[in-house]
């Protein structure tokens, strides 16, 4: 990946990121105040070796530096600890006090640092004075040779421990930083590896790629498109109204020396917003003076008469078996000349109605009375009624939902009606995220059972 797509990512995943910051942070900051205080208090020694002369205190001094890492290793043994607990004062075990102690050797020195740590700042510097005092006797017997009295080393207290006043950990801030950074790098791996496993369809670039078609309009996200998800309802300047403006301008450069044109609307999976897209589109291009029905050829799911408030007993089955004419199942809907024709009652076959005789009559009878026909059929995935009336119309219309359909599933849909030798004449992408608005998310698409006020009136086509 390049630079501009790390950059893409951040911008896109910048809640997942966030959020694993502040977890991070908040799990530190609460590890470190649920912790007890520790003091530490230092003492310092300095180790020296008795000299006659100068070369023999240069030889001294080489030697002393060799014992002073030793003398280190010594000071957190148990032998040490279990002379300093004798101390009343001081108490506990061996083991308890040795894991309290740690010493350090100053580089290229004769000095050494013993640290004591302990929950109490008092008892912190009474173990390290302790210790310390306790090591130069330690030392002067364990240097003095059999049969003398004078060690040829001797370490002494140049610096004893003073009380310490600020705990040396918890390190409240330290950890509080250490967490930020460790965490917004966990974020920025997750989104990454987030963004690397989401084959989901997020831009107009993927879908003219994996369809070969170009993406007709894209329709914002709107807060309030559960509520209202028919334009109808909307002011003529929202944002969700233009989307579709723009939709039926570029529709309408399709096939522009065809009089009439019949497109079928589908989508790859249900709840994609393929039946509020072919609705909310129909209406629009009625608006503009064309002639237009918008079909329920979705008679598996119907859900057309639910958002237009018509009348659902009887529709396109009713006419394909041959209890009604077209003409008076076809019912009007608004003031701007759109007709509908509902689905009817629900079929046990639906896919050999819609590849009867009796509809390929019903197309061809529609295409000489309007402009438009719009087919709001079923999902192309999971049945094959979408590629059967397909191959009977113009074209077809797939709406994707952004952030959902994956890359793979928009594939398999254009295979299934290039299979049939349908035509894709191009998508609308669904969903999509606004930026700059007050709200950011996802609202309006298939599946929401709004109904616009009651009154619709159902007339012949004539």
């Amino acid at each position: 990946m390049e630079l501009r797509d790390y950059i893409r990512i951040l911008r896109r995943r910048w809640q997942l990121i966030t959020a694993s910051m502040l977890v991070a942070v908040a799990a530190a900051a609460g590890l470190s105040l649920l912790q007890t205080p520790q003091y530490a208090a230092t003492a310092e020694l300095f180790v020296s070796t008795t000299a006659s002369d100068d070369a023999a205190a240069y030889q001294g001094g080489l030697f002393s530096q060799a014992r002073v890492t030793s003398y280190a290793d010594l000071i957190t043994g148990e032998e040490i600890a279990s002379r300093v607990v004798e101390d009343p004062e001081i108490g506990g075990t061996a083991q308890d006090l040795s894991e309290q102690l740690t010493s350090t050797v100053v580089p290229e020195t004769v000095l050494f640092n013993i640290t004591a740590t302990d929950p109490d700042p008092g008892r912190a510097q009474l173990i390290a004075n302790a210790v310390a005092e306790e090591f130069t006797t330690y030392v002067d017997q364990l240097e003095t040779p059999a049969g003398r009295r004078n060690p040829p080393v001797k370490a002494s207290v140049t610096d004893p421990a003073d009380l310490s006043t600020s705990p040396v950990s918890p390190q409240v801030l330290r950890n509080v930083g250490l967490a930020a950074v460790l965490g917004l790098l966990l974020g920025i791996g997750l989104a990454v590896l987030r963004e690397t496993l989401d084959t989901s369809v997020k831009n107009v670039g993927e879908v003219e790629e994996i369809l070969g078609a170009s993406v007709l309009g894209t329709v914002r996200f709107d807060a309030g498109a559960q509520k209202r998800p028919l334009i109808t309802s909307l002011d003529s300047h929202h944002q969700r109204v233009e989307s579709f403006r723009v939709l039926r301008t570029n529709l309408q450069f399709v096939d522009v020396d065809s009089p009439s044109r019949v497109y079928v609307v589908s989508s790859s999976l249900p709840e994609e917003g393929k039946t509020t897209t072919a609705a909310n589109l129909a209406i629009m291009l009625a608006q503009a003076g064309l002639r237009v029905c918008l079909v329920e050829t979705d008679l598996r799911r119907p859900k057309i008469s639910e958002y237009l408030r018509v009348e659902a007993a009887v529709g396109l089955t009713t006419v394909l078996i041959g209890r009604i004419d077209l003409a008076d199942a076809v019912q009007h809907y608004g003031d701007d000349g759109l007709h509908i024709l509902t689905s009817g009652a629900t079929p046990p076959n639906p896919a050999e109605l819609l590849q009867s005789r009796g509809m390929s009559d019903v197309v061809t009878r529609l295409r000489r009375h309007y402009d438009i026909v719009l087919l709001d059929a079923p999902p192309l995935l999971p049945v094959t009624d979408a590629a059967l009336l397909g191959a009977q119309a113009d074209g077809v219309l797939i709406v994707v939902r952004h952030g959902s359909t994956s890359r793979d599933q928009l594939r398999e849909a254009g295979d299934r009606l290039s299979a049939v030798g349908a035509r894709v004449i191009g998508a609308v992408l669904n969903r999509a995220p606004t930026r700059g608005g007050d709200a950011y998310g996802y609202g309006y698409g298939y599946g929401y059972g709004y109904r616009p006020e009651p009154g619709r009136r159902r007339v012949p086509t004539g």
